[in-house]
């Protein structure tokens, strides 16, 4: 029998030649670009548990944006001042100041809650999102969203198990941060009608450094050598997941790269076991289960309304 002598350097170049074309593909360069972001917003999130043991969680913050922003320096460099041309500068300030509440109120609950348990619960600022634009924009909501508006909220209530549990002061910022964000994400839908993603993100980087200093400086005290560290690193972790996420919704469709967002429960899970000593909660993952499942429907039932028109 005649063995098929295989020459392992030409096996080596057809392989990383088919990656490349793999990689070609928008959609798949999305879900690598969501999946890299999950990750990179799991280790911020436990960075900033770790370290609101010694800092506060509103000077973390102001740091997390100032740090970020370096991120966001090459596009300024590139194009010079033409991402901060816009005509709906009031819409970039008001979207910042709905931002910096929600993420002062979503580090400080970090600092008092179980990371996983935050993890899920932030995965409701889209069910928020259709509600408040029935409220405010005056949006038609169909029956079969409101129904995975409301499944959503029953996964939320599975988490929390009011009546079994006593709901804590982070359980519920975490909730009212996600509200908050969801005001944000309405805005940022007006303002994209007008302005590009690079604008809306520019801004939010500029504005919201001197709308988190203020806060922080009530509880300001110096950081460390190593806590400059972290905070540094903390900042890193959110521009960079920031822009890879961002870049993923731009190279491929929502419906498609929203489902891999549920790796950040799991990122989420793993690091509070590893750092934190936390025991999983079954509770919290079936509750994030059904809030994540609930919200990739609406997702999805929003995109194809917006085919259809």
């Amino acid at each position: 029998m005649r063995h098929r002598r295989i020459d392992l350097p030409q096996a080596l170049w057809a392989s990383g030649t088919a990656a490349r074309a793999a990689f070609d593909s928008p959609a798949l360069r999305g879900v690598a670009l969501m999946f890299v972001s999950t990750f990179f917003f799991a280790a911020m999130h436990g960075s900033i548990r770790y370290v609101s043991a010694s800092v506060h969680p509103f000077e973390i913050a102001l740091f997390r944006n100032v740090f970020a922003l370096v991120v966001v320096l090459p596009w300024f460099y590139h194009y010079g001042i033409a991402p901060l041309r816009t005509q709906r500068f009031d819409l970039h300030l008001l979207r910042a100041l709905f931002n910096i509440m929600a993420m002062l109120s979503f580090f400080y609950a970090l600092s008092i809650t179980p990371l996983s348990e935050v993890t899920a619960l932030g995965f409701t600022a889209p069910i928020f999102t259709p509600v408040l634009a029935v409220l405010v924009l005056g949006e038609v909501v169909r029956a079969r969203r409101w129904c995975a508006i409301a499944v959503g909220f029953l996964g939320t209530l599975i988490i929390l198990r009011p009546g079994f549990e006593a709901v804590g002061l982070g359980q519920l910022l975490v909730l009212f941060s996600s509200m908050i964000w969801a005001c944000a994400l309405l805005i940022i839908k007006t303002a994209g009608r007008t302005d590009s993603s690079a604008t809306i993100i520019a801004y939010m980087g500029i504005l919201m450094i001197p709308l988190s200093l203020v806060p922080a400086l009530f509880v300001w005290r110096w950081p460390d050598p190593l806590e400059w560290g972290w905070l540094i690193a903390i900042g890193l972790l959110g521009g960079i997941g920031q822009y890879c996420m961002t870049e993923s919704l731009r190279q491929a469709d929502t419906a498609v790269v929203m489902p891999f967002d549920f790796f950040k429960l799991i990122w989420a899970t793993l690091i509070a076991w590893l750092a934190f000593g936390e025991s999983l909660d079954l509770f919290t993952w079936i509750g994030g289960t059904v809030i994540f499942g609930s919200t990739l429907y609406i997702a999805y039932r929003e995109r194809a309304a917006q085919t259809q028109a």
